[in-house]
């Protein structure tokens, strides 16, 4: 059974450990959750914050990964989904870290966006979303994976004036998450209305032929 907040979506598969309360939070809005563990995750293909009520006498490290679907023996089957302002401090403070890892762990997906990624509009390239992307650098990328494709963060960052190509990834996820966006590059909508590009799924769909 799964909680009441937010529209019906997928059951979520695996994530990464955000925050964990193992005797809950008083104050919090929700009364299961003010004297009974849970913990506060981000699902890993497309970055949806979740909390996942948790069985007593468990333990979880922030950033570990945990499963969803099966179920791992430590998380009861009850879950909401959330919006970055439900996370804790704690979880706000690992997002970034957390997401880098998920990244870094998937590097050649993420390395196939810069690849393989297109226009949206007539007048905007995906890539212009991404922090510190202009006109001028987007040409840049673009002649320079038409040359060769880039083969890994180290190779683009040689070939071109995107210097930390991970650090522009996790700003732009975590803007997305914070629901601030016309477009949506890898995370799923908080609200219907909204473009979903879904960039992450359909690459991996590519990958599996």
């Amino acid at each position: 059974m799964r909680g009441t907040r937010g529209r019906r979506r997928e059951r979520p598969r695996e994530g990464r450990v955000l925050d964990f309360l193992p005797s809950g939070r008083p104050l919090d809005a929700h009364p299961e959750h003010r004297n009974k563990p849970f913990i506060q995750a981000i699902e890993e293909h497309k970055f949806k914050l979740l909390e996942f009520n948790a069985k007593f006498g468990s333990a979880f490290n922030i950033g570990e990964k945990v499963s969803f679907t099966p179920l791992d023996e430590r998380l009861l089957n009850r879950f909401y989904y959330i919006s970055y302002e439900e996370l804790t401090s704690v979880a706000q403070s690992s997002l970034p870290e957390v997401i880098k890892g998920i990244i870094l762990e998937n590097e050649k997906l993420f390395v196939d966006f810069f690849n393989l990624s297109g226009p949206i509009t007539v007048k905007l390239h995906a890539l212009e979303l991404l922090p510190g992307v202009g006109r001028k650098m987007l040409e840049e990328i673009l002649e320079a994976r038409k040359n060769k494709p880039f083969e890994s963060f180290e190779d683009l960052a040689k070939r071109t004036h995107l210097k930390h190509p991970v650090d522009v990834l996790v700003e732009r996820i975590i803007k997305e998450i914070k629901g601030e966006e016309k477009y949506y590059l890898f995370v799923e909508p908080p609200k219907p209305g909204y473009t979903y590009l879904n960039y992450l799924g359909r690459l991996r769909r590519a990958a599996r032929g």
